[in-house]
């Protein structure tokens, strides 16, 4: 079975791999896979603390145990920094209310809501 294997150590930068496992591998079978090819490629990239990243198969979490299906594509993900809906407030409160939503853009002369 062919997978892609995805690991992004910081910002910007991306590990991936398209590798053979054999048939009914797991999730769990996949991420030791990819830390094996991590440790030779790159090792400065080797994470210290494998136990706070998450798998993840198409971006949705998936259980260490769940199996693979061939053309997955399985993602190491790291925890978040920030909560979204936290940044998002934020950067609400620094624009104001009238540079952000539907009507952000109007043509001058327009009529509100139009």
């Amino acid at each position: 079975m062919r997978l892609s294997l995805v690991y992004s150590p910081e910002a910007r930068r991306v590990h991936e791999w398209v590798v053979e496992l054999p048939d009914h591998a797991t999730a769990q079978q996949g991420l030791e896979h990819m830390l094996t090819l991590l440790q030779s490629q790159a090792p400065h990239d080797v994470p210290q603390d494998a136990e706070t990243l998450t798998p993840a198969i198409w971006g949705r979490k998936a259980k260490p145990g769940q199996s693979l299906r061939d053309g997955d594509r399985l993602e190491w993900l790291r925890p978040l920094r920030v909560d979204p809906k936290l940044a998002r407030r934020e950067r609400f409160q620094q624009q104001g209310a009238r540079n952000t939503g539907l009507f952000a853009r109007r043509r001058a002369g327009a009529k509100a809501g139009y």
